[in-house]
């Protein structure tokens, strides 16, 4: 039986631009929400964001290039650089054995929008040559593909918010039923944009509250929605003996993967969250665990009253009322289709780190949610077994199921 172990991680997230400034940001409760700046939000009714400061994308990535990229692939290209160089990828395998799945949720939504301005205003003539290769989602696959030289199975499955989980999810598949040796998984999302902003808002998903400690705040009482976020989050798949005889460092093991469907409303979960419980469930049965077994839930926690009610419902009802739960998105906000690769890593950080991140600014759990959150700080202990959800628009289901690496 093969297994899949993680040998590189990359991560471009509100609360740092790599792996260790993740790292830092999670101990230490960062908050990554602020008043939105990549456009002028006077008159929309969400005017918060987690957006990604302080890196110049296209100085990392070569202008020449990046231009020619919309924002979600140019925050998918930078995670997986650090990820691949992370894990010494390059020139390990023969091309055709490295797969890609790199995804998003939404894709190049402001490549669009600039598009559609040109058009209006100025004429077909004036829409760029580059819009369509720039706007569609299997870019980001393609282009690292291209940078990597990796020449295996490359496509982005879009599943909404629960995309970077399949992806994810579909790699360690692949590597497992022999299919590919190694494989750069995860997601990206570059939508903080006027036309998601107003979107989102005005189907009463996002937060419009102006005070920051209020925004994104998991399983609280007082909780009204989400809070847009963007950024990536890459991984290093391999299969393990094939990591461990080219000296490759193990970051932690991949040993289960849930995925199902509600089958019931375009946005809300399924009211008994039948297809959370059974995702979950069903990761835990491929890697053989039981539920007493895993420290920590990294939870979808959106912030948004159904999904963090109906999911703690899910929690409860296979794990009990004991295991640690938190939601990194309190710091995070919502990072869509990259949301469940760079949750993904805060496990597989947690296990190696020892700690559970803290659901921050959640302070009054809602009488409803049962499951045992945790808010306030980061709480130290160890993690053998972790476990990450995600769900989205559409009734999917994602859940990964991550194991501590403690050698074979």
């Amino acid at each position: 039986m093969r297994r899949v172990v993680v040998t590189g991680m990359g991560a471009m997230t509100p609360i740092g631009n790599n792996v260790e400034d993740f790292l830092k940001g999670l101990k230490e409760g960062a908050c990554g929400v602020s008043t939105l700046k990549s456009f002028d939000a006077t008159g929309f009714k969400a005017t918060l964001a987690a957006e990604v400061k302080g890196v110049d994308l296209l100085e990392l990535l070569g202008k020449k290039e990046a231009r020619r990229m919309d924002r979600y692939t140019q925050l998918a290209l930078a995670a997986t650089k650090e990820a691949v160089e992370q894990a010494k990828l390059m020139g390990a395998y023969d091309p055709f054995d490295v797969s890609v799945y790199m995804t998003s949720g939404i894709g190049g939504l402001a490549t669009m929008e600039e598009n559609v301005e040109k058009l209006l205003a100025k004429g077909p003539h004036r829409v760029s040559p580059f819009f369509i290769p720039m706007n569609i989602l299997n870019m980001a696959a393609g282009e690292i593909a291209m940078r990597f030289q990796a020449m295996g199975i490359s496509y982005a499955p879009v599943s909404a918010c629960a995309s970077g989980t399949h992806s994810i999810g579909e790699g360690y598949r692949a590597i497992l039923h022999g299919y590919t040796k190694a494989a750069i998984v995860g997601g990206a999302e570059g939508s903080i944009t006027p036309m998601a902003m107003a979107g989102f808002a005005n189907m009463k998903a996002l937060n419009e509250t102006d005070q920051v400690a209020l925004a994104s705040i998991p399983f609280d009482a007082r909780r009204q929605g989400f809070v847009m976020g963007e950024g990536a989050g890459a991984l290093v798949l391999e299969e393990m003996s094939a990591a461990l005889e080219r000296g490759a460092t193990i970051y932690g093991e991949v040993v289960g993967y849930g995925a199902t469907t509600d089958a019931y409303h375009i946005t809300q979960p399924h009211p008994e969250a039948l297809g959370a419980y059974m995702a979950m469930k069903r990761a835990l049965a491929e890697g053989g665990v039981s539920p007493e077994e895993v420290s920590y839930i990294n939870a979808h926690g959106t912030s948004t009253p159904m999904n963090d009610r109906l999911e703690s419902m899910a929690i409860v009802k296979l794990f009990g009322k004991d295991t640690p739960v938190s939601s990194t998105k309190s710091m995070t906000g919502h990072l869509l289709g990259a949301a469940g690769a760079v949750e993904s890593i805060a496990c597989l950080l947690a296990m190696k780190e020892g700690f559970i991140p803290a659901t921050i600014n959640t302070e009054t759990i809602d009488e409803e949610v049962e499951a045992n959150i945790i808010t306030g700080q980061a709480k130290r202990q160890e993690v053998t077994y972790a476990l990450n959800n995600s769900l989205g628009f559409g009734g999917h289901n994602a859940s990964l199921l991550f194991k501590k690496w403690e050698g074979q």
